[in-house]
């Protein structure tokens, strides 16, 4: 049975809070939080019938600035799953030292089964229902799960004509022709691989001597995998819900491989020689196929969970053979997983740090449509890389002075800034 992701969020909170003699009062806005937004989304379908969707926003906390966080699109969508990835939020952008709080936001509904024309008219009868506590200075929604650049770009244009004018920075994550950033597409992914590198360096390891192998291979899962084969890593495995592939001498064409996935659908199956990506390669390349439960148990360096939540549990961490665990999903791991990786000696690079380069550009993106500036990407990734930098040095320096796992430490600094500005807006 899955553990329940809001019980696990104020669990880890609870935790952290109790080392560093938090206000009381600050610590019960943290674990509850600000509203919670419930609403039905009647949409006209192409067929002429009417169906109601159930629409949801968690705003967690605005304490360092405006609520921020995705929107999702899918059918597993609830309540306690939005409040921790809105608490997480919090966490992560203090951490990461942008201003702006926490929040989630998503819509109970597979939108693979939605036309193109129905998930417009959704969307838009959404942005009609939470505009009056959406804003660029209020709540900026950006993508999630199922959701993406388009979908950003009908939020912009329904909350134009409700407010009467066009307010660019009400959402981030949007095409690059309608006010979105350079380089927000590879951001995460990029985010983490500079995140890895930083505790890598202070841990004296280097990228050349580690295998990998990545769980996911959507958005992020590519440009994590990309951006580790650029900085020398060898990956050796990578896995989509449908299964994977396994090459022990190391996949040496991502970009292959993506390209096969996308022709084929399918990532099985990709073993990549030159242009020619299909089965028949396989034994030449020493390869195996492995399903996306396996690629977690692989005799590799490092594996990153880049899929959904709840991917390491206590049934699967006991079989987990990597020394290092990069968190590119949010939640991957459970509390009772946490605990055995961590009686392991396993060095897992927390969630809030790992994938927090979406954030990081998103703020990029908020900042230049509210400045009416535009960023090259060269820029873009050279404040990407110091900011991940100066998160990760400050989480494994925070580490070591309170002698706690790198979750713990990324906890513990972003409560801080949190207090910090908690205390400033007192006085």
């Amino acid at each position: 049975m899955n553990e329940n992701p809001w019980e696990r969020a104020k669990s880890q909170l609870k935790e952290v809070a109790g080392r560093l003699s938090l206000d009381e009062l600050l610590i019960s806005r943290l674990l509850s939080p600000n509203k919670v937004i419930e609403v039905s989304i009647p949409v006209k379908m192409d067929d002429g019938r009417m169906e109601v969707f159930k629409g949801f926003r968690v705003q967690h906390n605005n304490i360092r600035g405006p609520y921020k966080g995705g929107l999702r699109y899918h059918q597993n969508v609830d309540m306690d799953e939005l409040k921790a990835l809105a608490l997480w939020m919090t966490m992560k952008n203090a951490l990461i030292d942008v201003p702006f709080g926490g929040a989630k936001g998503g819509i109970n509904v597979d939108p693979k089964k939605l036309s193109e024309k129905e998930l417009e008219r959704l969307t838009k009868e959404f942005t009609k229902k939470l505009a009056s506590v959406i804003g660029p200075n209020l709540d900026i929604a950006a993508p999630d799960v199922n959701t993406n650049s388009k979908i950003m770009e009908w939020v912009v244009e329904e909350y134009a004509r409700i407010k009467g004018h066009e307010q660019l920075a009400v959402v981030t994550g949007k095409p690059i022709g309608k006010g979105g950033s350079e380089g927000r597409t590879e951001a995460t992914g990029l985010g983490g691989s500079y995140a890895l590198q930083a505790i890598l360096k202070k841990l004296n390891k280097q990228p050349e001597e580690m295998t990998v192998a990545v769980q996911g291979f959507g958005n992020v899962g590519i440009f994590i995998a990309r951006y580790l084969q650029q900085a020398g890593f060898k990956i050796v495995a990578l896995s989509d819900s449908k299964g994977g592939i396994y090459v022990p001498q190391g996949i040496k064409d991502i970009e292959a491989v993506e390209k096969c996935k996308r022709d084929s659908g399918f990532l099985a199956g990709c073993y990549c020689v030159g242009s020619v990506c299909d089965l028949s390669n396989r034994e030449k390349l020493g390869g195996k196929a492995v399903s996306a439960v396996d690629v977690l148990e692989l005799p590799v360096d490092i594996i990153v969970p880049a899929a959904l939540e709840n991917s390491i549990t206590e049934e699967n961490a006991d079989k987990i053979k990597a020394k290092i665990i990069l968190e590119m999903a949010n939640g991957p791991t459970t509390l009772k997983a946490d605990k055995i990786l961590s009686e392991k000696g396993i060095v897992i690079v927390p969630d809030i740090l790992a994938n927090s380069g979406g954030v990081a550009v998103s703020y990029f993106e908020w900042y230049q449509n509210i400045h009416s500036e535009k960023w090259d990407k060269k820029k873009v990734f050279t404040k990407l890389k110091k900011m991940m930098k100066l998160a990760a040095e400050d989480v494994y320096k925070t580490s070591l002075e309170y002698k706690v796992s790198l979750r713990k430490a990324a906890y513990i600094v972003a409560l801080r800034r949190i207090e910090a500005k908690a205390k400033i807006s007192k006085n």
